[in-house]
Parts: C-alpha cells; structure tokens; sequence
C-alpha cells in the first residue's frame, strides 16, 4: 500500500513520469477495439485485444515497444487526455482529470493488482486476441463503460 497518496495534491499536470505511469491500473481496457457510430459518435467497446494483450494476464505483451510495433496504439499523455473520450469511468487518469478519487481497488491503494481482477475491472480471462475474431460488431460488450 502506498503511504505518499500524491495522486490526491498533484495535477495530472504536475506528475512527473513515474507518478503518471504509476496510476495506470493495468487493466487492458485500452487495448481493446472500439467502435464508433459515425452519425451518432456513440462508442461501442469490444472484448477483442490487440495483438499484443496478453488475454490471461490482461497486460501488453511489449509495452516498452508497442508503438512501434502497434503504429496506431494510442499513447495516453498529458496533452491528448481531453480528447480521448473512450476511456471507462473507473480509469485513473479519468478519475483524478474529474477531481475524483480513485476506488478501492487500486493497487495504489489496495496494494496489490489482485483487488482489480477480483472486482471484475480487468479483461482478464473475458477477451480474444484479434488475431481469433472475426467481425468486430460481433463482440460489442456492455461490461466496459
């Protein structure tokens, strides 16, 4: 458990890198298709991973790299959080943009990643890799908000 909660008296802003990617949960909804309906911008998520999820562990397979090998990977920083508008209700750097706290489950604060998968916040075990999908319409899920 985390004793300095820094999350609470810094900006997102004023986080240096390691505290920014500290808040990352690790639940891998990022790398999971979306859908977006062109005449009503509503977002539809998907149980289908990238390539490079690991769908029992739930975590990237080459996080360091994904850029490289994902060209189109979307990067969350500082400067492009606003404009994302497809990350769930119970992300950290949504939460703490928001002036909200971060649930219990957080490793920050529970101490541990276990507490996540165990509240069903993590796609571990409830995805399939891109790779064995077909259409992704097929796979619109409603357990990612």
């Amino acid at each position: 458990m985390v004793t300095d909660r820094y999350w609470e008296n810094l900006s997102l802003q004023e986080m240096n890198k390691e505290q920014w990617e500290a808040l990352c949960d690790r639940c891998g909804r990022c790398c999971l298709h979306k859908l977006r309906d062109d005449d009503t911008n509503e977002i539809y998520y998907t149980n289908v991973a990238c390539w490079l999820l690991d769908i029992k562990t739930g975590q990237c397979s080459d996080y360091c790299h994904r850029k490289i090998r994902i060209p189109d990977c979307i990067q969350l920083t500082r400067k492009n959080l606003s404009r994302i508008d497809w990350l769930p209700s119970t992300c950290a750097y949504r939460l703490i943009a928001e002036g909200k706290t971060l649930y219990s489950w957080h490793y920050l604060i529970a101490g541990n990643f276990e507490a996540m998968h165990k509240v069903g916040i993590s796609v571990r075990g409830k995805v399939v890799s891109e790779h064995d999908a077909g259409e992704l319409e097929d796979y619109i899920v409603e357990w990612i908000d």
